[in-house]
């Protein structure tokens, strides 16, 4: 309890926070504008086709939000972190989900209404001007995917989503292992190959001291070079 009550606390008080811009008011009202969701690992928080039921903030855990292709195929579009916001494209285009969002570890989700959001969004303009940043900002991430998941090589790819995981998750304490434990799957939907394909460049990239494997855990050995094999292409 203790946890989620911190995490509510970082919502409300962390300048890096959509919500740290509400007014004393709105935040003291905010615990009864939310409901509070536990997921396990590997749970659907919401599904392609299902319609939104709120704005959604990461509390704890990790989420891949992604999109099934052709085949029944995934392709991941985003990763999301404590204080990331989730579903909110088909909230504000009235729209129903057209991807579906699933847990990488134990998270916990905070479902805030939307007539509270839309409401402090007509009413405080530096809350609506730090939302449509955060809509632009998405949307500049979500062109810039595009280019590389079509023109890159297999290793600009892979490289590419290795420093995004990075830069998402960090480090754990080692200063080396990403603070994030993906299958081999996940990677190639991250990076739009297949699971083979994945599993070749990472044993690759192993070999050339770029990285250690072990399991699930991945150490970054080598970052300077990762990035330009990222850069390159």
């Amino acid at each position: 309890m203790l946890h989620v009550e911190s995490g509510i606390r970082e919502i409300l008080e962390n300048s890096k926070s959509l919500f740290y811009l509400l007014s004393p008011e709105d935040k003291e009202d905010f615990p009864n504008q939310i409901s509070l969701s536990n997921y396990k690992k590997n749970e659907f928080i919401f599904k392609e086709g299902d319609k939104p039921s709120g704005f959604m903030i990461l509390v704890s855990g990790k989420v891949k939000i992604f999109k099934e292709g052709v085949g029944g195929r995934e392709q991941i579009l985003r990763m999301s972190k404590p204080l990331g916001v989730i579903g909110y494209r088909a909230l504000f285009a009235e729209e129903n989900h057209i991807a579906s969002a699933v847990t990488l570890e134990e998270s916990v989700i905070c479902t805030v209404s939307s007539d509270f959001i839309f409401n402090r969004a007509l009413k405080n303009s530096d809350f609506s001007f730090r939302l449509i940043r955060k809509l632009a900002k998405e949307l500049g991430f979500s062109n810039s995917r595009t280019v590389t998941l079509t023109q890159k090589h297999i290793r600009g790819r892979l490289a590419e989503s290795l420093i995004l995981l990075k830069d998402k998750y960090g480090f754990e304490n080692d200063g080396t292992t990403l603070r994030v434990y993906m299958s081999r799957e996940d990677i190639a939907n991250l990076s739009n190959m297949t699971t083979s394909n994945a599993i070749r460049t990472l044993s690759t990239f192993a070999n050339e001291k770029l990285i250690a494997i072990d399991g699930r855990k991945i150490k970054i050995l080598d970052v300077l070079k990762l990035d330009r094999i990222s850069k390159l292409g």
